[in-house]
């Protein structure tokens, strides 16, 4: 069975992750398989449109945490060729169909897309305050949207497919059986544009959302650092393990009161 599968429906490319008894959880393979998917997606001139599904009660869980501990790396490991959907070197269109579950890498995936379908039973989080000493700071400000939501999601709150519809994060809400029928009707109303007006219009979008500036970027950098690094593999193997985790914190305790700053990061 493929972990992850595609289909043509014309100019239409379906690329559905097939991992339902993990969730599609992102294991090498997936990775490996998806990056595949989005460069063959990226250089066949016969398709202009993709739709981004998974299989069965979950989009995507993730990283997968028992091939982390497995492997002894944090994060999971990445795939030997550039995925152009993760990396943004892809020029074409992608519409999320989200099926279900999307948490940390996998709301990551649907946050790379342009347009957003969601049954209502989908759940979202931003799990990078769970599993890494900086939560997902960037994600809300990417979304644009109100500093208290985009911090409820940093600190790895849930998010029901509503909220998320409600402050502007999701397109359609629509019922499973009309879920990717509602993708497609969206993806054939884009291949009824000029192709180069499809291109350009995506392009400009995607330039004109918001990135944290270089010296955000520096103080992250540095607040990925800072703590103890022991911790990001106790929260994976408290998560495997269903446990509660024992977290150590800093390495020194007086390293909590020594927070690097924006002062800091600007003068590197």
């Amino acid at each position: 069975m493929a972990v992850v599968e595609t289909e043509r429906h014309g100019q239409i490319f379906v690329v559905r992750m097939n991992r339902p008894e993990r969730l599609n959880a992102l294991s090498h393979e997936m990775r490996t398989e998806l990056s595949a998917a989005w460069n063959a997606f990226r250089r066949d001139d016969g398709l202009e449109v993709a739709i981004f599904t998974g299989t069965g009660r979950g989009f995507c869980a993730g990283e997968d945490m028992k091939e982390s501990l497995a492997k002894g790396v944090a994060g999971g490991q990445r795939p030997a060729i550039e995925d152009p959907f993760m990396s943004g070197a892809l020029e074409k269109p992608v519409i999320a169909a989200v099926n279900g579950f999307a948490m940390g890498g996998g709301f990551m995936l649907v946050e790379r897309t342009d347009l957003r379908v969601a049954v209502p039973e989908a759940v979202f989080e931003v799990s990078e305050a769970k599993r890494w000493l900086l939560g997902g700071y960037n994600h809300g400000h990417i979304a644009n949207l109100p500093y208290p939501i985009a911090m409820e999601m940093a600190l790895g709150f849930r998010f029901t497919a509503q909220r998320f519809y409600e402050v502007g994060f999701l397109n359609r809400l629509v019922p499973a059986a009309e879920l990717m029928p509602t993708a497609m009707t969206m993806a054939e109303h884009l291949l009824t544009l000029p192709p180069a007006s499809r291109v350009s219009t995506v392009h400009m979008m995607r330039q004109m959302r918001p990135a944290p500036g270089p010296d955000m970027q520096r103080l992250a950098d540095a607040l990925h650092d800072h703590g103890a690094k022991s911790d990001l593999m106790e929260s994976r193997a408290a998560f495997a393990e269903k446990r509660k985790p024992n977290f150590k914190g800093w390495n020194d305790p007086q390293d909590r009161y020594r927070t690097p700053t924006l002062e800091q990061a600007k003068a590197k």
